[in-house]
């Protein structure tokens, strides 16, 4: 019997991971609802956390000259 190739290149299924670390965080109670109450329409409540705590990084990297490597 012979194997019907319809590509011999193979390719990986599915989306590229851009954002494959985590962590688990914990907030002061209401923390979750105020930030709720200021997203925009659509926007996640991950990617303002991400946002946020990538400007604090920054922040941070400029106060102690320690920049990322």
């Amino acid at each position: 019997m012979t194997k019907n190739v319809i590509s011999p290149i193979i390719r990986p299924v599915g989306r590229k991971k851009i954002n494959d670390e985590q962590t688990p965080a914990r907030f002061p109670a209401g923390t979750l609802d105020r930030i709720d109450r200021v997203l925009e329409p659509k926007e996640k409540r991950s990617d303002l956390i991400r946002e946020a705590v990538d400007r604090e990084i920054s922040r941070r990297e400029r106060k102690t000259g320690k920049a990322a490597n």
